[in-house]
């Protein structure tokens, strides 16, 4: 029966109405609290704008000479081609700021260095054929002089061999903070089929070789200091040149291509990657090894040089919104579901918690009794099951 009823019936909800000014106010000022909420989340958070995910492209252009003044180099012009021409793989380059240069190598065999072989008394202490992580080249068998107060195994290596382990203090290369770097981005939205680039419209040949990035005075500027970058950074780049480090250069695109509000310009920020704390780490900076090689009187040698320096790590991330009805329609039907909070807020205050300035007892008695019925589920069956025993001795 219950489902034939409810296939022949319409059922809908009953309401009371209650004549009360508070509990009305109080009812609109719940409904203002929501509608200003969604209309806030809607304009701050873009709503209605359908988004899209942003493709990216980068290359970097380091200007700038210097000449060395360490005793080893001294009076020595590194130009592009010597601090920034070693590549660091996609959307990253270097730069040179201090050295430790090892001249004139060649093959043959040499007394190990201490630090990275083995101290020894005599040719028993030294394997032939022996070697390590740690060795630059493979022992003869020899225990020989190393200096005047120490030993260690002969090796068969690239003679001599780097003896320093530490870069100069100061960096040789510390005028490289006068650097400059031209940073090209080209950016896409592919559901928009929108394209940019960090090179804008207003920006001629004339503008771009006379400016230099100033978070106050040139925010857009695509051309950075690189001194200026590392003091963005939070950093010191006298001290961080001695042993180098890593540099995120993070361009964020956050793009709004509606008519009348569009705007879509790049924003600069930038922060140290590595960890600089020699208590924290093993190896702090960034520095890595790489060789010259040359014939001299038939004979192959090198030049073997361990640099130290900034590697500088763009990093480009963003998003585009543009106007979509179905979005606005979505977030719309999506929101309207909170409004009915208000009944249950006042629906429980008013059965429970409102206070006597604004409904009298009566009242509140009044509308509980209207709006909840309680009944005893027993009782209630007797009743129905004598009604029905009437309907039926009544009948013919």
């Amino acid at each position: 029966m219950g489902l034939w009823n409810s296939i022949r019936y319409y059922n809908t909800v009953k309401y009371l109405q209650i004549k009360s000014k508070k509990l009305a106010c109080l009812k609109w000022s719940i409904h203002g609290i929501i509608f200003i909420s969604i209309c806030v989340i809607l304009f701050w958070k873009k709503e209605y704008q359908e988004n899209s995910h942003l493709v990216s492209s980068v290359t970097a252009k380091v200007k700038g000479v210097a000449v060395t003044k360490d005793s080893d180099l001294e009076g020595v012009l590194w130009d592009v081609a010597d601090h920034s021409g070693l590549p660091q793989g996609k959307d990253s380059f270097f730069v040179v700021t201090n050295a430790i240069v090892t001249k004139n190598q060649k093959q043959g065999s040499c007394p190990e260095v201490p630090d990275s072989g083995k101290k020894c008394r005599s040719n028993k202490d030294c394997t032939k054929g022996y070697t390590d992580q740690k060795s630059n080249g493979v022992q003869t068998g020899k225990c020989v002089d190393f200096d005047w107060s120490v030993k260690t195994c002969e090796v068969f290596a690239w003679c001599p061999i780097e003896k320093r382990r530490v870069g100069p203090k100061p960096a040789i290369l510390g005028s490289a903070e006068n650097f400059t770097v031209l940073i090209k981005n080209n950016i896409g939205f592919p559901n928009f089929n929108y394209t940019n680039r960090n090179i804008l419209p207003h920006m001629n040949d004339t503008y771009l070789r006379g400016c230099i990035f100033n978070r106050t005075t040139d925010p857009y500027c695509p051309i950075f200091r690189l001194g200026n970058i590392v003091q963005e950074a939070g950093e010191n780049f006298t001290e961080m040149a001695v042993k180098g480090g890593v540099i995120a250069i993070q361009i964020n695109w956050e793009c709004d291509l509606d008519w009348l509000l569009h705007k879509c310009v790049p924003e600069y920020s930038f922060r140290r990657l590595d960890e600089k704390n020699d208590k924290k780490t093993l190896f702090p900076g960034f520095s890595f090894r790489f060789a010259r090689y040359y014939k001299q009187n038939g004979v192959e040698e090198r030049t073997l040089f361990k640099v130290y320096g900034i590697r500088f790590d763009v990093m480009v991330t963003g998003k585009a919104g543009k106007f979509n009805l179905i979005k606005l329609i979505t977030y719309i039907g999506s929101t309207l579901a909170y409004f009915g909070v208000t009944i249950i807020v006042v629906d429980f205050l008013l059965a429970n918690y409102v206070h006597p300035s604004c409904c009298k007892k009566e009242v509140k008695s009044y509308y509980t009794g209207k709006k909840y019925e309680t009944v005893e589920y027993q009782l209630e069956m007797r009743d129905v099951s004598n009604r029905e025993g009437q309907d039926c001795e009544s009948s013919p």
